[in-house]
């Protein structure tokens, strides 16, 4: 963990180390006006991760994925399933090769031109995660599998191809809702990828 000079770590403590790590840190903070104040927050480590947006720009189309998510359903989301971009953790990877290797796992296309477009905290107020964000452009002939991701993950991934403008407007009709795909449509948009 780097340090900061405002900032005095007291104690550092695993709460859990099931899935990921979650920690709970005790530190003294510097406040602005100089005087330091004991805190304690939680902090959940799951690993860095990438995520890509594919798109055609001569059909004018996305792939997205849909998928089951626990921590969606039990926050409400009746079924549990979300319409996302294609994404998955580094594990010891690079962004780009991780993203490449997801890519094919999860979506059965074989991108060839990868570009990174940002990076940006998801939730920093309690996750330490990084997600790094591509987009590439797809074809037909890049097509090596059905994809829907690995067994041994337990994935159950299905490949969804939309138009561009359908998948945009899901996001105002509440249909789309994964903070990382509204981004990716989002940039898409702006840069007129699509």
């Amino acid at each position: 963990m780097t340090t900061f000079p405002e900032i005095k770590i007291l104690k550092n403590e695993v709460l859990s180390d099931n899935w990921y790590t979650l920690r709970k840190v005790t530190f003294d903070y510097r406040k602005t006006g100089g005087a330091w104040e004991r805190m304690e927050r939680e902090a959940y480590d799951r690993g860095n991760g990438a995520a890509i947006l594919l798109y055609n720009q001569d059909r004018r189309t996305v792939i997205l994925t849909r998928q089951f998510r626990m921590p969606s359903y039990v926050n409400g989301n009746s079924d549990g399933m979300l319409i996302e971009a294609c994404a998955g953790l580094l594990d010891e990877h690079e962004p780009e090769d991780c993203i490449r290797k997801e890519t094919e796992e999860e979506t059965g296309y074989k991108v060839r031109d990868v570009r990174k477009v940002f990076q940006a905290y998801m939730s920093p107020g309690s996750v330490t995660e990084i997600l790094h964000f591509f987009v590439a452009e797809y074809a037909a002939d890049m097509k090596v599998s059905e994809g829907g991701g690995l067994a041994e993950e337990q994935e159950n991934i299905e490949v969804l191809e939309y138009e561009f403008e359908e998948a945009y407007n899901m996001i105002r009709k509440g249909e789309i809702i994964d903070a990382k795909t509204i981004m990716l449509l989002q940039h898409a948009k702006l840069e007129g990828l699509v």
